[in-house]
Formats: C-alpha cells, sequence, structure tokens
C-alpha cells in the first residue's frame, strides 16, 4: 500500500502580507483536495514570518502574525532571526503563547530560565496508517545579538551530532525545518542521510523543483510570499520506505485570494495605525531628508548615534532615513515609516589607519548609490555617510570626484595605530561594504534599541 503525505510551507515571509491572502486560499483548497482524497497534509512556516519594519509587526511585537497564522490553519513553525532578534526578551518568550500550531527550534534557548512551554525541541505525528513523523526546527546562530536579549543558540552540528540518533531512532520520515541557509543545508544533507527532508529559508534562495542531495531532498520558496513551496511524499507500508518524493514552488500573484484574509488584514492595519499613533514630539518646523547630502535630521542622529553609545566617532548613511518629518506632532507611526530598519546601534574598536580606510570607503560614489538588500536595511540606496566626532577635509577633482585629503580628531590627525571606539549601524558589521568594521573581533550590539529608537530621542531633544 502506497500513503501519500503532504506538506505545505511558506518561508521569510517578513510581513509581506501583499500574497498572504492568496497563500492562504491556495493552502487551504489544497487541503479540502486531500481530505477529499482521504490524505493528510500539513502547513508550516520556517521562520521569519514576522518583520518589524511593518506597521502589524510593530504595534503588535509579531502577536498578530500569529494570529495570521492561526487563522490560516498552520499547523508547524520554527523560528528564524527576526523573530529572534529583532524582539524584546519577553515579547519573544510569549509570542507563541496563544499559538494553535506546534513550534519547533532544537537549538533556541533561553539563558538562566526555563524554556517557554511552547518552545519544542521536536515534534512527533503519527499518520492514519500508523506512519511515524518527527518534525523538527533549527535557527541560525547569531549569539552575538541574541545573548544581550538573554537567549543562547547551539550549534546546529552540534545539535545533530548530540541528538540525530534520537530524531531518527523512533521515526520512520525524518523532515528538518531549517533556518540555516542554504549552504547549511546542503553540509546537513552530506552530513546527515537519515534527514529525509530539509524545508529551508534564511537566505531567501527559491528552489523551484527542489534539490536532491545525498538522498536528502531540499526546498524553499524564496522570499516575501512571492512564492510558496510544496512537497510530495509516498511511502510504500509494503516495502516500509519512501519511495517517491517531489518538490515544488507556485507563483503566488495570480492565486486567488482568501476573503475573510483580506478583511482581517485590513482590520488589524487599521488597529495598528491606531496603536502607532501616539505623539513622541512636537517640531515647530518640518525637517527634510536627502540621502546625498548632510542635513541636519541626519547630522542630529549621527551625533546621537555618538554620544549614547559613548564612542569617539559616529558613522551612518543619510539613506537610513527614508522620508522628510513634517512640523507638528510627530508620533511613533511616523517615525517608524521614516525609520523603519530592524537595526540596532553598535561600537567596534578600530585603529586609526582603519578609520582612514574606512572615512575613504564612504566617499565612494558607487557605495553612496548601493541599492543594498538585506541586512536588516529597509531603505532604497545607502546614501551619503555622515560622521561625528572628526573633521574631513575633502577635495573635488576635475571629473567632479570628492576625494579624502586629511581626517582630524579633537583637531589632531588621527594616529594611525591608537584604537578608537567607532559607533555605526549593525549591518555595516556584515558584507563588504567596510571590510574593517566587518573583520573586527570587538563588535558591541545594543539591544534591544534599533536606530529608530536614537532617532525618536533625537527628535525629542
Amino acid at each position: 500500500m502506497i500513503e501519500h503525505i503532504h506538506f505545505y510551507y511558506c518561508n521569510d515571509l517578513h510581513s509581506h502580507f501583499e500574497q498572504w491572502p492568496n497563500i492562504v486560499h491556495y493552502f487551504n483548497e489544497k487541503k479540502k483536495q486531500h481530505n477529499q482524497a482521504n490524505e493528510q497534509s500539513w502547513m508550516v512556516d520556517i521562520g521569519d514570518h514576522v518583520d518589524r519594519f511593518h506597521p502589524i509587526a510593530e504595534a503588535y511585537n509579531g502577536k498578530a502574525n500569529v494570529e495570521l497564522l492561526n487563522d490560516a490553519g498552520f499547523d508547524f513553525a520554527t523560528i528564524g532571526n527576526n523573530e529572534g532578534i529583532t524582539l524584546e526578551h519577553e515579547h519573544l518568550y510569549h509570542l507563541y503563547d496563544q499559538a494553535n500550531f506546534q513550534v519547533t527550534c532544537g537549538n533556541l534557548k533561553p539563558v538562566n530560565k526555563a524554556k517557554p512551554f511552547w518552545l519544542q525541541n521536536s515534534i512527533s505525528i503519527e499518520t492514519k496508517e500508523n506512519l511515524k513523523i518527527k518534525i523538527f526546527g533549527l535557527t541560525a546562530p547569531f549569539n552575538a545579538f541574541y545573548h544581550p536579549l538573554g537567549w543562547q543558540v547551539e550549534s546546529p552540528y552540534d545539535y545533530l551530532i548530540r541528538e540525530i540518533n534520537h530524531l531518527k531512532k523512533d521515526a520512520d520520515i525524518l523532515i528538518l525545518l531549517s533556518h540555516l541557509g542554504l549552504s547549511e543545508d546542503q553540509l546537513i544533507a552530506e552530513k546527515y542521510p537519515e534527514i529525509d527532508l530539509i524545508i529551508g529559508g534564511h537566505t531567501h534562495h527559491l528552489l523551484k523543483n527542489g534539490e536532491e542531495v545525498n538522498n536528502t531532498l531540499l526546498t524553499a520558496a524564496g522570499k516575501y510570499g512571492k512564492y510558496v513551496g510544496e512537497v510530495h511524499i509516498e511511502w510504500d507500508h509494503h516495502l516500509d520506505k519512501i519511495v517517491n518524493k517531489h518538490a515544488y514552488t507556485v507563483e503566488t500573484e495570480h492565486l486567488s485570494q482568501d476573503k475573510n484574509t483580506v478583511d482581517k488584514l485590513k482590520k488589524i492595519s487599521q488597529s495598528a495605525q491606531a496603536l502607532l499613533n501616539k505623539p513622541v514630539t512636537f517640531l515647530e518646523s518640518s525637517l527634510t531628508v536627502d540621502w546625498f547630502e548632510q542635513t541636519p535630521i541626519i547630522e542630529s542622529l549621527t551625533n546621537k548615534l555618538k554620544d549614547w553609545t559613548n564612542a569617539d566617532i559616529g558613522m551612518l548613511n543619510a539613506g537610513i532615513l527614508l522620508e522628510n518629518i513634517e512640523e507638528g506632532y510627530v508620533t511613533y507611526g511616523d517615525i517608524h515609516r521614516i525609520c523603519p530598519h530592524p537595526i540596532n546601534p553598535c561600537t567596534v574598536k578600530l585603529r586609526g589607519i582603519e578609520i582612514l580606510e574606512v572615512v575613504r570607503g564612504a566617499y565612494d560614489e558607487s557605495l553612496m548609490h548601493f541599492e543594498l538588500k538585506g541586512f536588516g536595511f529597509r531603505g532604497k540606496v545607502l546614501g551619503k555617510f555622515i560622521f561625528s566626532g572628526i573633521d574631513i577635509d575633502t577635495e573635488i577633482d576635475e571629473a567632479g570626484i570628492e576625494h579624502v585629503q586629511h581626517v582630524t580628531f579633537n583637531g589632531q590627525e588621527m594616529e594611525h595605530d591608537k584604537i578608537y571606539t567607532f559607533a555605526t549601524a549593525d549591518m555595516f558589521t556584515f558584507g563588504k561594504m567596510f571590510p574593517e568594521i566587518a573583520r573586527s573581533t570587538t563588535k558591541e550590539f545594543y539591544l534591544p534599541e534599533f536606530m529608530r529608537d536614537l532617532l525618536a530621542d533625537a527628535l525629542r531633544s
């Protein structure tokens, strides 16, 4: 006898709800079809459903996202870094208190307290035909961010070395919900053929028809709900093994919508705006935002960053502010709209010679116009880089290109071997934008504050 089982999933929605009604309708229609055929199916979220760039996620600290998953009828979920490191400790600790679905993330635990009741190492399910399936989740170990928030994330490899035999012991089918990224999924599949299926996310990769590595099926559906994924498995009860498994992705834009979900989103959006409509301060005159100029507001924010972190020098990009700030009452909703990024302040220790390289790199026109995607940045371009605590002399050549000539600190030339505390946005500790910052071994991240919290302080003063 062949038993057919089915999984439908989304990953890395990042609170992009544009296609959410389409996803809900599609999943529920599929569930009805399988029920009519007397086949079982489950709906799964692979993490980063929450993203505080969106007013709904911001106003409700992710709980409205959980409510939407409940309404859609999801069965299982794991935790992404956007749930893990952009919510304050208590907000994550209680995020899934009202979840109607089960949550698994084996390598996450709070520091010095009991795990929340909803957090499971693994989930065991048994089908109508007594097929035993075990599902477990793993998330990316960004401990430099998790630790200040009171959480510990174990290396996924340490977890697997210790737990793989136990996980597989009483399971016919073993499934990993992975918020680790494609390269990690591929490596795990190479090392642990015991895992039959890895449903992935985190690196926003799209595997339209899945990928097989060492007999493990890998799948992922990109980002923002533009695609969703499905996995179909056939188990032969006579042979006692999987005889077929396939993964597909489906584009969501032109799917039908679930009307109840459309109405629910509209209602939640209105209530979120009302919650965010609390005044933060009053401005006598409007403040202009210009991504390629040093305006008073970005200068004030950069000064605030330097002083708030007790740094010697501060640096921010003008593109971190998205809109002008109008005169009159400024609400938290205004500040969230103007600076929506889940980006934290941070400091690094740099030698003077390294700071000079950072400053020279910041005057690169191509970097200013770079359309950054990811690392928490939710803007369009990086824009002009603004510094606090140093004076920079430049000259413009015949081609109109600006070059750094001198950099002084307290009126003196930077000392090449002196160590300075340098404050910036945490996104510059990743990637290749500023190698000197990225390779620093003395990074300190300030959590749970986002840059918009410093913007609010700057506006009040």
